[in-house]
């Protein structure tokens, strides 16, 4: 049957009935084999009926990498639900936005994952839709536990669960992941079950993942990278999942020799971590076979150290965003080096990309332009928001990426710039609109603008220039500590400069780029 007329929990339903033994999932000290995992997804389907999930309703998974994500989300995409990943470093507030923004009708998380009981920081929030939260680990408390929640399936029939199932297609949203803007207002990327599946099984085939390989996958699963590239490519190709919750280098080389890992993918700052790890040499690795990487520049030397090292066969780097389904180019097994490292490859098989000038015109090769993407990687839209999808899709169909790049004359992609000004902070977007959005609430703050610096350990940080209100004071450590209690850890600035006014354009417009020479 051809991937793109499968929705994602038909692989799991596939496998199930050709490979039932195989192990898809270890996660601790549990190992689900592809009938069992279908058993549980048949239970979550089922719950999520009882609950009241019907086609179009959106469930939220506010969790780490634990294998009751995958079994929630194939569980609501089973009965037309549509997943909205929440990232775990968000505050309450910035979670309830998404919860309210989707209209979730469930919310899947956890409590007690590194000290954060995240059904506590909603506590005061107004959550205007939600009706259920399922504490996926940890104390429920008053809300439902996991296997109080598989339980409540018990009053749906086979016969219910089948009805519900048939009403799915191919066509619909699988997922709604919130991904920020210039606005500083997060926006829902709508995506289907064919997209995804079609994306990633190039994806799949590109870099060379079979049904042996063990991945790991450290990249969050509410990111496309563990999501995408995650956990649905390895359903795919039928590879066993690893999930792992939180990087730490020693940990994470301690079960590539111990789990025999053979595919793991991360940002650059992974790889430079365990690097430089001063025990690295003590862990066997020569398990690893496949590493895909991006996010941010690469050193050459590293992709040699990656192969070098750490004994990687194939190094490969790619480029996306979640408007275009987490994948735009990528490099090729055979590409050497340099290219891998100072490139970002070349468009995925019959995905057109060109770099454009400001009248959306392509510019000769060597000439850097804004990218742009067409084909069916393209997001069907902002949800609930025409207007921005308008602005980021022409009406040819042109996806404008906002990032500036430089294409050779094989294809290849170099990133340069950006022109929305959004920087990357350890494979974290990084929206500036939306952390000034947040400082300007605070009552010293007059003006704030942020821009991105580099930082030898995380590729770039974000930096906050402020102007205070007369007879204010507030000292850079003070807003820093404000920042951690208001917003995800990666979104605040590492550095505050306090200035006395903000550089303007005629029209009123905050240069930001006298601001980056002078302080970047």
């Amino acid at each position: 049957m051809n991937i793109e007329n499968l929705c994602i929990p038909d692989l799991v339903k596939n496998h199930a009935s050709q490979t039932p033994d195989k192990i898809t999932i270890e996660d601790e000290s549990k190992h689900i084999s592809f009938a069992e995992l279908n058993d549980l997804r048949i239970k979550a389907a089922k719950a999520f009926l009882a609950l009241g999930v019907e086609k179009g309703d959106c469930v939220a998974i506010w969790a780490p990498n634990v294998h009751e994500w995958i079994v929630a989300a194939i569980g609501a995409q089973s009965v037309g639900g549509i997943v909205v990943p929440v990232n775990t470093r968000m505050k309450g507030s910035e979670a309830a936005y998404v919860l309210n923004t989707s209209r979730a009708k469930v919310l899947c998380t956890v409590s007690g994952f590194l000290g954060f009981d995240y059904p506590a920081m909603l506590k005061n929030e107004d959550l205007k839709h939600l009706q259920n939260i399922v504490v996926l680990k940890g104390e429920a408390g008053s809300n439902i536990s996991w296997n109080d929640f598989l339980e409540k399936g018990n009053v749906i029939t086979d016969a219910q669960l089948n009805t519900a199932e048939e009403k799915v297609n191919a066509d619909d949203l699988a997922d709604l992941i919130f991904t920020s803007g210039t606005t500083g207002n997060p926006k829902g990327v709508m995506c289907t079950h064919a997209q995804n599946l079609k994306v990633f099984s190039v994806w799949c085939d590109v870099v060379g993942l079979t049904a042996d390989d063990r991945y790991l996958i450290v990249n969050p699963f509410f990111h496309t990278f563990g999501y995408k590239a995650g956990w649905m490519a390895s359903l795919i190709k039928g590879a066993c999942i690893l999930p792992h919750a939180v990087f730490d280098a020693a940990e994470v080389m301690e079960r590539v020799a111990r789990d025999k890992v053979s595919v793991l993918p991360g940002p650059p700052t992974l790889y430079q971590s365990i690097l430089a790890h001063p025990d690295f040499k003590k862990f066997d690795t020569s398990c690893l076979r496949l590493a895909v990487t991006g996010a941010a520049a690469i050193p050459v030397s590293l992709i040699h150290k990656m192969r070098d090292e750490l004994h990687f066969d194939t190094v490969l780097t790619a480029y996306g965003l979640t408007e275009s389904t987490g994948v735009v180019t990528m490099c090729r097994q055979g590409d050497d080096a340099e290219t891998i490292a100072t490139t970002s490859g070349r468009a995925i098989p019959n995905v057109e990309v060109r770099c454009v000038d400001s009248e959306n015109k392509e510019v000769p090769r060597g000439e850097a332009g804004e990218i742009v993407v067409r084909g069916y990687n393209v997001m069907r839209g902002y949800f609930e928001n025409e207007e921005e999808t308008r602005k980021a899709i022409d009406s040819d169909g042109w996806l404008h990426t906002g990032d500036v790049g430089i294409m050779d004359e094989q294809g290849n992609i170099r990133i340069t710039d950006r022109i929305k000004d959004m920087f990357i902070v350890g494979g974290f977007n990084c929206y500036p609109a939306e952390i000034e959005n947040q400082i300007s609430s605070h009552e010293a703050v007059a003006q704030v603008a942020v821009i991105g610096i580099p930082d030898e350990r995380m590729g770039e940080v974000a930096m906050a220039c402020v102007v205070l209100n007369p007879g204010a004071e507030l000292t850079e450590e003070q807003l820093i500590a404000w920042c951690r209690e208001k917003m995800a850890n990666y979104k605040v600035p590492r550095k505050v400069a306090f200035i006395d006014a903000l550089p303007l354009n005629a029209t009123g417009k905050v240069q930001k780029f006298v601001l980056r020479e002078k302080f970047a």
